[in-house]
């Protein structure tokens, strides 16, 4: 597995690199065949009345993305924090793998071929013929795969992604649709409507 950690107002010393590397290493032992790539932002808040310590991991695990977020007062509660948040998320994943691959599939040939028309072909770059540009101040643009999915999936990841919402292309109808985690409990969508 591929681990990359990086700092953000604090140097990545030796102690909290190993120390890092073994927590991560633990959460994922039954799951390395699984996770590819882990990318580890370490960071310290610049207010000193705030004594935040903040370690986010974001896991790529075939082909899912999956991530995790803690924050205390001390920066190796916070990796410890994370990591037991991290072996719970893939352990929820392997579950859902291994009832998706024991279930009932109730897909037709002609289902399967008419989602893999819709794909890029493999190896293609999803942002050949845009040209780059300096973003506005302040804007952050990031570029990811639509994988067509239901909105029980889109659930799914929303919960392997630990945000509040997750934005996903609707497998049905073909929209790009969003899920939310409503703040009285429960979730929202949010799609376009036809004109």
């Amino acid at each position: 597995m591929k681990l990359l950690i990086h700092g953000r107002n604090l140097d990545v010393t030796p102690a909290i690199r190993d120390y890092t590397e073994s927590k991560i290493s633990r959460a994922i032992t039954h799951f390395g065949d699984m996770v590819k790539e882990a990318d580890v932002h370490l960071s310290v808040a610049r207010n000193p009345r705030v004594p935040q310590q903040i370690v986010e991991v974001t896991m790529f695990a075939n082909g899912t993305v999956i991530r995790a977020q803690e924050r205390s007062e001390n920066l190796y509660a916070s990796i410890d924090l994370v990591a037991n948040k991290l072996s719970r998320q893939l352990h929820r994943y392997k579950d859902r793998l291994h009832e998706r691959s024991h279930g009932p599939v109730h897909r037709s040939a002609r289902d399967e071929e008419a989602g893999a028309a819709t794909l890029p072909p493999p190896g293609a770059s999803i942002t050949e013929g845009l040209e780059p540009s300096v973003p506005h101040r302040g804007v952050r643009r990031k570029y990811f795969e639509m994988q067509p999915m239901d909105l029980e999936e889109a659930l799914h990841q929303l919960e392997m992604v630990d945000h509040d919402f997750y934005v996903f292309r609707d497998a049905a109808s073909g929209q790009i649709q969003v899920v939310y985690r409503r703040n009285h409990g429960g979730f929202g969508v949010i799609q376009a409507k036809d004109a």
